[in-house]
């Protein structure tokens, strides 16, 4: 007879604490942890020439720029994700005096991959506008010449 067990549940400090320790990124969802998938040269060289040219275009301002590795809160969803670039406009907001993690970027860009499509442009973007500061949301495929706004 086969016994199915109830998934665990993981508090958000344990997320943190395991992340801490791991090779690997992982998203917390309400209580989940999930891997991240990897990503290929073309997937980090457009997010690289995309902050790269931003930045000299926004020379002056006051604009933060983040690529892949800081960590976005998603209260409202209870989510910890990894925009691939993350846009703050003036002072950033750190969680939890985390500063690994940020809760007011304006402007997020998703680089999509075929394992993370549908997940970018459907929940993921419902969590993303959930954001108070949240203002644009921008996807690049990185298999043709699409960019949506």
């Amino acid at each position: 007879m086969l016994v199915q067990t109830k998934p665990r549940a993981y508090t958000p400090e344990e997320y943190f604490a395991l992340e801490e320790k791991s090779e690997i990124k992982h998203e917390y969802h309400n209580g989940k942890i999930v891997p991240m998938t990897g990503g290929t040269t073309n997937h980090n060289r457009i997010a690289l020439n995309l902050v790269a040219f931003l930045k000299f275009a926004l020379l002056g301002q006051k604009i933060s720029f983040f690529i892949g590795d800081v960590r976005l809160w998603i209260p409202a969803h209870r989510r910890y994700t990894y925009p691939d670039v993350q846009i703050i406009c003036g002072d950033i907001a750190y969680h939890d005096n985390r500063i690994d993690t940020v809760t007011n970027p304006a402007v997020i860009v998703e680089v999509l991959s075929k394992s993370t499509r549908n997940y970018d442009r459907g929940d993921k973007f419902r969590f993303y506008r959930s954001l108070p500061s949240f203002q644009e949301y921008i996807t690049i495929d990185q298999y043709r010449f699409e960019v949506e706004h």
